[in-house]
């Protein structure tokens, strides 16, 4: 029997494709005493790099693998424990764990698991992760224009730690179906409450990027699930000022290759190597689904005014009167932070160096803290 001291950091399984991941930079050492949160190691993915967290405190005992080798979602790549632990019973964990990753693909690992619901007459599809069984409050994440549920693959595992958490496909994106309606924000709110209703969710925590943010407000303020939201935590909204690249909404909805949809890309991020050729051909892949041009052409109709937003959610925020905390990448260049200021009293707004308007892919961390500030806050 292994002793129940010894802790295994497991290669993560961030976003449903992932099936292996590589430690590109090892951030600690053996002998390193660790913390709960401390950054690991750097995981590439097949869509993008990031640290990776420690789950658990301790002395690292072993470092399981070679950097830029290929680890399997699930294989140990970290030993922790503390040093009364003998080494030959490390040794041991260390020998297992090398044995199953050399074995292949490991089985029966913890993920998110993918799920449809109707609303509306149409079709939505959300991953679910952590323990549905739990009492803590649930988490909703809601993506923003272009985007999907996988793009919270960074921060969905980690705030699934002690709670169920939900991200969903709005309508046009995604698995859901491609039918938007009007396209706009006010309609993709209404799902969002209905998703929140039909699932028997009777208290949520709702977390939105960009349009998504938009639409987690509005449907913060909304009658249908009136008393149910906890808090918002808000990523580069929209609809807090009137000031966005419209350059980037349209460009992306008529990008139609590779070389055209790649520089609209590199807006998103401050550090544009994240851009990679899997990153662009997946939302390619997307872009040409049946339904998917004309499902963004009413999205951009209903959030453009010309070269400014058309939406505006500050009174519905107001309302919501909630706790509010927003974040916002420094090298923002798709909605400026200088619509931060019409937040100024009603929420907590950080700003994140080194980022732009993917702040949850780029920084994880500064996200994933601002949704347990807001988590507590509202407690």
């Amino acid at each position: 029997m292994t002793n129940d001291k010894i802790r295994r950091v497991t290669m993560p399984k961030w976003g449903l494709s992932m099936e292996s991941g590589k430690v590109t930079e090892w951030l600690v050492s053996e002998g390193d005493e660790v913390t709960e949160g401390q950054e690991f190691a750097e995981i590439d993915t097949d869509k993008i790099a990031a640290p990776l967290e420690s789950t658990c405190s301790g002395i690292v005992r072993a470092l399981v693998v070679d950097v830029n080798v290929d680890v399997p979602v699930g294989g140990t790549i970290v030993v922790v424990a503390p040093a009364d632990v003998p080494q030959e019973e490390i040794d041991a964990v260390v020998a297992e764990a090398k044995e199953q990753i050399a074995a292949g693909p490991i089985e029966d690992q913890d993920g998110p698991t993918v799920a449809e619901i109707d609303i509306d007459r149409r079709s939505i599809s959300y991953a679910v992760l952590g323990n549905t069984e739990s009492e803590t409050t649930p988490v909703v994440f809601v993506h923003g224009y272009g985007g999907d549920k996988n793009s919270w693959l960074f921060v969905q595992e980690p705030i699934s730690a002690d709670r169920v958490t939900y991200a969903l496909d709005l309508p046009g994106h995604g698995a859901s179906s491609k039918d938007v309606g009007d396209g706009s924000v006010a309609t993709l709110a209404s799902t969002l409450v209905d998703f929140v209703n039909e699932l028997g969710l009777s208290r949520v925590h709702l977390v939105g990027h960009s349009m998504g943010a938009a639409v987690a407000t509005m449907a913060a303020a909304d009658p249908g699930i009136a008393g149910k939201v906890a808090s918002l935590t808000l990523i580069s909204p929209v609809g807090y000022g009137p000031d966005v690249n419209a350059g980037y909404i349209r460009g992306f909805a008529e990008a139609q290759t590779r070389q055209e949809l790649k520089p609209h890309l590199q807006q998103l991020f401050a550090d544009q190597s994240l851009v990679n050729r899997q990153l662009v051909d997946d939302l390619l892949r997307y872009k040409r689904l049946d339904g998917v041009d004309a499902a963004l052409a009413s999205i951009v109709a209903s959030l453009l005014d010309g070269e400014r937003s058309a939406v505006d959610v500050t009174a519905e925020q107001a309302s919501f009167g909630g706790q509010t905390v927003v974040v916002w990448g420094a090298e923002e260049k798709v909605v400026p932070a200088s619509n931060a200021s019409s937040l100024q009293g009603t929420a907590t707004v950080h700003m994140v160096d080194g980022a732009g308007h993917m702040v949850h892919m780029e920084k994880p961390q500064a996200v994933i803290g601002a949704i347990k500030e807001a988590i507590t806050a509202s407690a």
